[in-house]
């Protein structure tokens, strides 16, 4: 008899010792803002210290379940991309629990972030320089001075020097000074250059200098120095007769860096002093203020061509014209 109590309290014992550390499933359901069953979701039991214990995902029917959990404290946590991370609040788990069924899981979506990029004034008129160094007369001669976009942004000093530069020194204006310089020597322009390699090369300098300090001076000291914007704003709406009064206007009208109309010092006083500087290169028989008045006069006039043929026919022929 003795014997038989002692394996009694032994089996006692030890069906205790089962029941105490007896696994416990845990389940729950997952579903969306609106109710809907939410599938395919990573849902991860941890202890409430965050160390992770089993993962599953929510099938179909937007339900989970983990299976073996021993007695304890847990946390389920539900980690789905658009929707905010969800955890629960601690629960314990009993040694005699049966099963535990949690609360029904609602995610929230995700708030959007909203990132607004403010840009520099100076920023924005960087990339329409950069789009406007792109534009060229059938796919050939610059046409950077030409804004499509009527309210461009301003230039700084440092811009008009830039645009300036790459006008001044484009290719083209080599090639421009090139063929000038062939048609003077064939017609025997400036007779005080000579004949030869040598007339040839005064007259192409003179040429090249007269367009290139214009372009300099006009383009950017005086426009710097007047807080002038030395581009043409293209119209191109409105009556023919608005469109070519605004054209031929805009060799003594411009803009300021403000956006306000004001008289075109930049472009005046560019030709002044580009046909005053011819002065000191041209044959000394033509030098005085003839040379300075038909420099000038040949200098408006063109500007004004210029600007009558952007405004009608300018952009057609113009590969890469910017705009809004």
């Amino acid at each position: 008899m003795r014997a038989f109590g002692v394996l009694v309290v032994m089996w006692w014992c030890l069906c205790g010792t089962a029941h105490a550390q007896r696994a416990i499933a845990v389940e729950g359901t997952v579903l969306d803002p609106i109710g809907a069953v939410v599938a395919d979701a990573p849902v991860t039991l941890t202890t409430v210290d965050g160390r992770a214990v089993q993962a599953a995902a929510t099938d179909a029917a937007g339900e989970f379940a983990f299976g073996d959990v021993l007695p304890g404290a847990y946390v389920v946590r539900v980690e789905l991309a658009g929707f905010m991370p969800f955890m629960t609040s601690p629960f314990t788990i009993a040694t005699d629990a049966e099963a535990v069924k949690l609360p029904r899981i609602e995610l929230a979506i995700a708030g959007f972030a909203t990132s607004v990029v403010v840009r520099t004034t100076e920023a924005v008129a960087e990339e329409q320089i950069k789009a406007q160094e792109q534009q060229r007369l059938l796919g050939i001669a610059p046409n950077f001075y030409v804004s499509y976009v009527r309210d461009a942004a301003p230039l700084t000093a440092r811009q008009k020097l830039t645009l300036a530069a790459h006008e001044t020194f484009d290719w083209t204006a080599f090639v421009g000074a090139s063929v000038a310089a062939a048609i003077d020597q064939s017609a025997n322009a400036h007779t005080g250059f000579g004949d030869g390699a040598s007339g040839y090369a005064k007259r192409w300098a003179a040429n090249f200098a007269d367009n290139r300090t214009g372009d300099l001076l006009s383009h950017y000291v005086f426009a710097a120095l007047f807080r002038q914007d030395p581009r043409y704003f293209y119209q191109g709406t409105g009556t023919n007769g608005s469109r070519l009064l605004h054209a031929m206007t805009s060799a003594f009208v411009a803009r300021s860096d403000r956006g306000t109309p004001m008289p075109n010092y930049a472009y005046i006083f560019g030709n002044l002093g580009g046909a005053a500087l011819s002065n000191a290169y041209y044959p000394h028989s033509e030098r005085g203020g003839n040379l300075i008045v038909s420099n000038v006069a040949i200098g408006l006039g063109g500007r004004v061509a210029m600007a009558v043929t952007q405004e009608f026919i300018g952009k057609r022929l113009t590969k890469h014209a910017s705009g809004k």
